[in-house]
Protein backbone atom coordinates (compact mmCIF):
# COMPACT_ATOMS: atom_id res chain seq x y z
CA UNK A 1 0.00 0.00 0.00
CA UNK A 2 1.36 4.04 -0.95
CA UNK A 3 1.77 5.84 1.80
CA UNK A 4 -0.32 8.67 1.70
CA UNK A 5 0.17 12.11 1.76
CA UNK A 6 -1.15 15.32 3.72
CA UNK A 7 -1.66 16.67 -0.03
CA UNK A 8 -3.93 13.46 -0.81
CA UNK A 9 -6.60 14.54 1.44
CA UNK A 10 -6.58 18.26 2.51
CA UNK A 11 -8.99 21.09 2.05
CA UNK A 12 -7.15 22.92 -0.64
CA UNK A 13 -9.78 25.71 -0.79
CA UNK A 14 -8.82 27.45 2.41
CA UNK A 15 -11.11 30.31 3.85
CA UNK A 16 -9.09 33.13 4.57
CA UNK A 17 -9.17 36.67 5.84
CA UNK A 18 -6.86 39.36 6.10
CA UNK A 19 -5.77 40.78 9.18
CA UNK A 20 -7.77 43.93 9.29
CA UNK A 21 -10.93 41.96 9.13
CA UNK A 22 -13.53 42.64 12.11
CA UNK A 23 -14.81 39.97 14.01
CA UNK A 24 -18.14 40.63 13.01
CA UNK A 25 -17.52 40.03 9.35
CA UNK A 26 -15.35 37.01 10.50
CA UNK A 27 -18.67 35.63 12.09
CA UNK A 28 -20.66 36.44 9.02
CA UNK A 29 -18.15 34.52 7.31
CA UNK A 30 -18.31 31.67 9.43
CA UNK A 31 -21.99 31.09 9.00
CA UNK A 32 -21.69 31.71 5.16
CA UNK A 33 -19.52 29.29 4.36
CA UNK A 34 -20.17 26.98 7.78
CA UNK A 35 -16.58 26.27 8.65
CA UNK A 36 -15.07 26.00 11.99
CA UNK A 37 -11.72 27.78 11.18
CA UNK A 38 -10.36 30.58 9.23
CA UNK A 39 -6.86 31.60 8.59
CA UNK A 40 -5.65 34.77 8.71
CA UNK A 41 -3.18 35.53 5.83
CA UNK A 42 -1.01 38.42 4.97
CA UNK A 43 0.60 38.31 1.30
CA UNK A 44 -0.70 34.43 1.16
CA UNK A 45 1.81 33.94 3.81
CA UNK A 46 0.06 32.30 7.73
CA UNK A 47 -0.04 35.37 10.14
CA UNK A 48 -3.07 33.46 12.10
CA UNK A 49 -5.37 31.20 13.12
CA UNK A 50 -9.06 31.71 14.40
CA UNK A 51 -11.77 29.54 15.44
CA UNK A 52 -15.63 29.66 16.25
CA UNK A 53 -14.28 29.23 19.79
CA UNK A 54 -12.46 32.04 19.81
CA UNK A 55 -15.01 34.50 18.57
CA UNK A 56 -16.57 33.27 21.70
CA UNK A 57 -14.20 33.69 23.77
CA UNK A 58 -14.00 37.19 22.44
CA UNK A 59 -17.92 38.00 23.30
CA UNK A 60 -17.57 37.05 26.63
CA UNK A 61 -14.14 38.17 27.92
CA UNK A 62 -13.59 41.34 25.60
CA UNK A 63 -14.60 44.74 27.07
CA UNK A 64 -15.85 45.93 23.92
CA UNK A 65 -19.40 44.59 22.97
CA UNK A 66 -19.18 45.66 19.66
CA UNK A 67 -17.36 42.68 17.14
CA UNK A 68 -17.17 45.30 14.46
CA UNK A 69 -14.36 46.98 16.14
CA UNK A 70 -12.13 44.14 17.14
CA UNK A 71 -9.74 42.95 14.69
CA UNK A 72 -9.43 39.08 14.11
CA UNK A 73 -5.56 39.60 14.28
CA UNK A 74 -6.05 40.74 18.04
CA UNK A 75 -7.60 37.59 19.48
CA UNK A 76 -5.74 35.31 16.91
CA UNK A 77 -3.55 32.76 17.61
CA UNK A 78 -0.20 33.49 16.07
CA UNK A 79 1.85 30.56 17.06
CA UNK A 80 0.34 28.12 14.70
CA UNK A 81 1.00 24.60 14.72
CA UNK A 82 1.31 23.66 11.12
CA UNK A 83 2.23 20.46 8.46
CA UNK A 84 3.98 20.38 5.27
CA UNK A 85 1.71 18.63 1.95
CA UNK A 86 4.46 15.86 1.24
CA UNK A 87 3.98 15.18 5.33
CA UNK A 88 2.88 11.29 6.14
CA UNK A 89 -0.32 11.32 6.55
CA UNK A 90 0.17 9.04 9.91
CA UNK A 91 2.62 12.04 11.38
CA UNK A 92 -0.03 14.50 11.01
CA UNK A 93 -2.45 12.53 13.07
CA UNK A 94 -0.12 11.60 15.35
CA UNK A 95 0.79 15.77 15.86
CA UNK A 96 -2.81 16.73 15.89
CA UNK A 97 -3.33 13.89 18.86
CA UNK A 98 -0.34 15.05 20.58
CA UNK A 99 -1.79 18.84 20.17
CA UNK A 100 -5.25 18.07 20.81
CA UNK A 101 -6.39 19.54 17.46
CA UNK A 102 -8.63 19.06 14.88
CA UNK A 103 -7.24 20.65 11.90
CA UNK A 104 -3.90 21.76 10.86
CA UNK A 105 -2.95 24.09 8.11
CA UNK A 106 -0.34 23.13 5.63
CA UNK A 107 2.00 25.27 4.69
CA UNK A 108 4.75 24.97 1.97
CA UNK A 109 7.36 27.59 2.11
CA UNK A 110 6.01 30.44 3.76
CA UNK A 111 2.47 29.89 1.93
CA UNK A 112 -0.87 28.54 3.06
CA UNK A 113 -1.63 25.71 0.67
CA UNK A 114 -4.94 24.00 2.26
CA UNK A 115 -5.88 22.94 5.71
CA UNK A 116 -6.33 19.48 7.37
CA UNK A 117 -9.34 18.50 8.92
CA UNK A 118 -10.36 14.87 10.77
CA UNK A 119 -13.44 15.23 8.22
CA UNK A 120 -10.83 15.18 5.58
CA UNK A 121 -8.79 12.11 7.30
CA UNK A 122 -12.37 10.15 7.92
CA UNK A 123 -13.60 11.17 4.39
CA UNK A 124 -10.75 9.97 2.56
CA UNK A 125 -10.46 6.47 4.03
CA UNK A 126 -11.93 5.62 7.74
CA UNK A 127 -11.08 1.97 7.81
CA UNK A 128 -7.35 2.97 8.04
CA UNK A 129 -7.68 4.79 11.03
CA UNK A 130 -9.60 2.82 13.23
CA UNK A 131 -8.34 5.05 16.53
CA UNK A 132 -10.43 8.09 15.03
CA UNK A 133 -13.22 5.82 14.34
CA UNK A 134 -13.28 5.14 17.94
CA UNK A 135 -12.61 8.03 19.24
CA UNK A 136 -16.00 8.98 16.96
CA UNK A 137 -17.37 6.44 19.00
CA UNK A 138 -16.46 7.39 21.86
CA UNK A 139 -18.24 10.99 21.40
CA UNK A 140 -21.31 8.96 20.11
CA UNK A 141 -21.85 6.91 23.09
CA UNK A 142 -21.14 10.19 25.67
CA UNK A 143 -23.89 11.91 23.48
CA UNK A 144 -26.14 8.82 23.70
CA UNK A 145 -25.83 8.48 27.78
CA UNK A 146 -26.76 12.57 27.65
CA UNK A 147 -29.78 11.99 26.15
CA UNK A 148 -30.82 8.93 27.95
CA UNK A 149 -30.03 10.97 31.09
CA UNK A 150 -32.04 13.09 30.22
CA UNK A 151 -34.96 11.30 29.17
CA UNK A 152 -34.70 9.91 32.55
CA UNK A 153 -35.19 13.48 34.23
CA UNK A 154 -38.62 13.90 32.54
CA UNK A 155 -41.63 12.60 34.24
CA UNK A 156 -44.06 10.22 32.29
CA UNK A 157 -47.43 9.31 33.04
CA UNK A 158 -48.44 5.90 31.63
CA UNK A 159 -51.45 7.08 29.18
CA UNK A 160 -54.30 9.92 29.71
CA UNK A 161 -55.53 12.69 27.47
CA UNK A 162 -52.83 15.42 25.98
CA UNK A 163 -53.76 18.68 27.31
CA UNK A 164 -53.00 19.80 23.44
CA UNK A 165 -54.13 18.18 21.48
CA UNK A 166 -56.69 15.96 23.01
CA UNK A 167 -55.47 12.46 21.86
CA UNK A 168 -54.99 9.53 24.60
CA UNK A 169 -51.84 8.60 24.68
CA UNK A 170 -48.54 7.94 26.72
CA UNK A 171 -48.07 11.03 28.03
CA UNK A 172 -44.93 13.81 29.19
CA UNK A 173 -45.04 16.44 31.91
CA UNK A 174 -43.52 19.22 30.21
CA UNK A 175 -43.90 22.63 32.08
CA UNK A 176 -46.31 21.47 34.21
CA UNK A 177 -48.98 20.23 31.45
CA UNK A 178 -49.46 16.48 30.22
CA UNK A 179 -48.67 16.38 26.81
CA UNK A 180 -48.44 13.31 24.06
CA UNK A 181 -44.73 12.60 22.22
CA UNK A 182 -46.33 14.42 19.42
CA UNK A 183 -47.14 17.42 20.95
CA UNK A 184 -43.69 17.60 22.66
CA UNK A 185 -41.96 17.06 19.57
CA UNK A 186 -43.69 20.01 17.99
CA UNK A 187 -42.59 22.22 20.70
Amino acid sequence: MRTVKVSDVMTREVVSVRPSTSLMDCAKIFVKKKVGSIVVVDKKRLVGFITQGDILWALTKKSIPDLSKIRVIDISRRKIATIKPDANLDEAIRKMKKLKFRRLPVVSGNEIVGILTIRDILTYNPEIYPELDELQQIKEETEKLKRISKAKSREYIHEGICEECGVTDILQKIDGRLLCNTCVALM
